[in-house]
C-alpha cells in the first residue's frame, strides 16, 4: 500500500492534498482496497457546501457502500465528473485520476487535525492488527512492509 507524504489524511480513510486554500480530497489505497471493485460513485455538485466530519459523497463496491467524509469545511469548486462514468479510476488510481472534489477551505485551522502520512500508516497497521486478533491464525495474511511506503 502507497501513503504518500505531500498528503494529509483522517481516521475515515480520505486523503487531502492542499494546494494554498484549495482541498483536493479522495480515498485512500487503503480505503480503495478494503472495499473491493469500486461500481458507484455519489459526488456533490460544484456550489455545494461540505462541512468538517460529516458525509458528502458515497462510494459502492461489489462488496459495500460506504459514505465519504469532508476532512476539511468550504465549498465544492470542483467533482470529478469522470467518476461518475469510469469509478474503476478509484483502484487504479486512488491519488491520482480517482481524486473527488476540490474544496475551497473555509477554515484552514482544520487541517491541524489531520495525519500525516507515516502517522496514518501507523494508524492503518495498528487497525490491522486489531482485525488480526480477532481472526484465526489460518486466516492472517502477511503483507511485505518494506513496499508500503512513497
Amino acid at each position: 500500500m502507497k501513503f504518500p507524504k505531500k498528503l494529509r489524511y483522517t481516521r475515515e480513510h480520505e486523503w487531502v492534498l492542499i494546494e494554498g486554500n484549495q482541498a483536493t480530497v479522495g480515498i485512500t489505497d487503503f480505503a480503495q482496497h478494503e472495499l473491493g471493485e469500486v461500481v458507484y460513485v455519489e459526488l456533490p455538485k460544484v456550489g455545494d457546501s461540505v462541512t468538517k466530519d460529516e458525509p458528502f459523497g458515497v462510494v459502492e463496491s461489489v462488496k459495500a457502500a460506504s459514505d465519504v467524509y469532508a476532512p476539511v469545511s468550504g465549498e465544492v469548486t470542483e467533482s470529478n465528473d469522470d467518476l461518475v462514468s469510469s469509478p474503476e479510476l478509484i483502484n487504479d488510481d486512488p491519488y491520482g485520476d480517482a481524486w473527488l472534489i476540490r474544496v475551497e477551505m473555509s477554515d484552514s485551522s482544520e487541517l491541524e487535525h489531520l495525519m500525516t502520512a507515516q502517522d496514518y500508516k501507523d494508524y492503518v497497521e495498528e487497525e490491522g492488527e486489531a482485525e488480526e486478533a480477532e481472526e484465526p491464525e489460518d486466516e492472517q495474511i502477511d503483507d511485505d512492509e518494506d513496499e508500503d511506503e512513497e
